[in-house]
């Protein structure tokens, strides 16, 4: 109901307020106009990550159409959804916008074909459905967030992001794909990176619970639109798709629309699209949920998420064209990983630009990403104006894996193919 998280809300009168807007080193001093949580909002939207996010894949890969969802626009979904739901609950919503627009810098390219990709060629990686993952998206936002990420400070040279705990703790505990009723945050501060799974940790703060859930409402919709832009969906899974609204949520084909169904669920037309799933999905949890019970759905509205997410991994996540465009994938990041990997000497050499003398796009980024990371050249950091600290090891074969890994997990879609096609071409 309307404020009715109010007194749970993160701000100065919550107990977990000192440890939320704590920071590991403070920020360069500012005017004051804005508060810790907007800061934090601004630091992200200014970072390259988070501009790189508009050739990211959030379904379909490497869009030539303009109007084809990227994670970008998922991300500014999710950003939307969530303010939306904080500011008629009585949260706070400039920490929630702030979780929300960071929450995906740390995606790889390829959406989560490219995170299974880039998981499966580390090589210590555990084997089993089950073993921990070694690379997972909600940590690696965390770990871009904290290491990679930089803007320039007053004196023009470029320095990481420090972001609060309670921004940095949204992060990592964003994960929305996960079916739970009654969300509730931790009462416990942790040290966020002993998290070794995505989706077992609730977040600290309510609004990064907000977060948590608005993930989940902000993609469905969105990608069924989009699949029928592609024409994935045939007439069948049109049909199947009404079959689910009328065995959820009342409707019939001899029932009349109103404002609500026969089980008095709000519904607010006949459409399955995007801005009608998307607010009537709103409009229930904000009118379940409570302090007491948590962030819910009703009954009817929790089920129609269910099979609407049935619906989209059968039809649309596992479409034989997106599977085809997986193997490409797979073989794009490869390629980059076993290139990059033989380099090690290189760069112990001090050679890497030499070597990658006729890959361009490769020689620039890359050999810059060993100077702000790695001990490569620590003459060189004065030349990019960066105070970042050392990362990586190029002496130490595990740390040079991790920073192939997450040198390729900021790759866009666009940057990725063309890299391959540098490698591949003569």
């Amino acid at each position: 109901m309307k404020d009715s998280f109010i007194n749970v809300r993160c701000d100065e009168n919550n107990i977990k307020w000192e440890q939320a807007i704590q920071r590991e080193n403070s920020l360069y001093n500012r005017n004051g106009i804005r508060s810790e949580f907007e800061r934090d909002y601004t630091r992200i939207l200014h970072c390259e990550a988070y501009r790189r996010l508009k050739h990211k894949t959030q379904v379909f890969y490497a869009p030539q159409n303009d109007h084809i969802c990227t994670r970008i626009e998922h991300v500014n979904h999710v950003a939307s959804v969530s303010s939306t739901i904080s500011k008629h609950l009585g949260l706070n919503v400039e920490l929630t916008e702030a979780i929300a627009i960071g929450h995906d810098i740390g995606h790889a390219p390829f959406g989560h074909t490219g995170e299974d990709i880039l998981n499966k060629l580390i090589t210590s990686q555990k084997e089993g459905k089950n073993a921990p993952k070694k690379f997972w998206h909600e940590r690696n936002s965390l770990f871009f967030a904290d290491f990679i990420e930089t803007l320039q400070d007053p004196d023009g040279y470029g320095t990481n992001l420090d972001l609060t705990y309670a921004v940095r703790d949204g992060l990592i505990c964003h994960c929305g794909e996960v079916d739970q009723q009654g969300l509730k945050p931790r009462d416990e501060n942790i040290e966020l990176y002993s998290i070794k799974r995505p989706g077992v940790v609730s977040p600290y703060t309510w609004e990064g619970c907000i977060v948590k859930v608005a993930d989940k409402v902000s993609f469905l919709g969105r990608d069924i639109e989009d699949a029928r832009s592609y024409h994935i969906l045939d007439m069948a899974a049109y049909r199947q798709l009404r079959e689910i609204v009328g065995a959820t949520l009342g409707f019939g084909p001899n029932k009349k629309y109103s404002n609500h169904t026969t089980n008095g669920v709000y519904r607010s037309g006949r459409a399955v699209n995007t801005t009608v799933l998307i607010n009537d999905m709103i409009v229930d949890l904000c009118e379940q949920s409570s302090p007491e019970k948590g962030l819910c759905f009703s009954e009817p509205y929790y089920k129609f998420i269910t099979e609407l997410k049935r619906f989209s991994y059968a039809n649309i996540y596992k479409n034989w064209r997106l599977e085809e465009f997986a193997r490409y994938a797979e073989n794009i990041l490869s390629t980059i990983f076993r290139t990059l990997m033989k380099l090690q000497v290189y760069a112990q050499n001090g050679r890497i630009e030499q070597v990658l003398r006729y890959m361009p796009s490769l020689q620039k980024t890359f050999g810059n990403w060993l100077v702000k990371y790695s001990n490569y050249d620590a003459q060189k950091k004065n030349i990019l104006h960066v105070r970042t600290m050392q990362v990586f090891d190029i002496n130490d074969n595990e740390s040079w894996e991790k920073c192939i890994i997450e040198f390729i997990s900021g790759m866009s879609d666009q940057f990725a193919i063309q890299a391959f096609n540098e490698i591949v071409g003569f």
